[in-house]
């Protein structure tokens, strides 16, 4: 495994072990999906770029585009989350409740 691909993956690890692990606040989990994303971006972009295909040039604009979509719609839930419970602590959240 070149040193390329094993950083992409120990990245995309980390976002995804920072995801399961760390829990307790919805803006640490918001992070680590940020990351995840920006980490598989980065990996579509150079594989596009290695392949020399116009056809696959743009999957990375459209991962990015879903990642924006991702981030706004998570910091809605965020602001919607923190005004209605009064923090964003992932336990206080029950959905029998909302």
């Amino acid at each position: 495994m070149s040193p390329m691909y094993f950083s992409f993956t120990s990245a995309f690890i980390l976002g995804m072990m920072g995801l399961a692990f760390n829990r307790s606040h919805l803006l640490s989990a918001l992070l680590c999906l940020e990351g995840m994303m920006l980490t598989l971006f980065i990996a579509t972009a150079i594989w596009s770029m290695t392949l020399n295909s116009t056809s696959s040039s743009t999957i990375p604009m459209i991962l990015l585009t879903f990642s924006a979509c991702e981030a706004s719609a998570g910091l809605a839930i965020l602001v919607a989350t923190s005004r209605s419970h009064g923090s964003d602590k992932l336990q206080n959240l029950n959905l029998l409740q909302c």
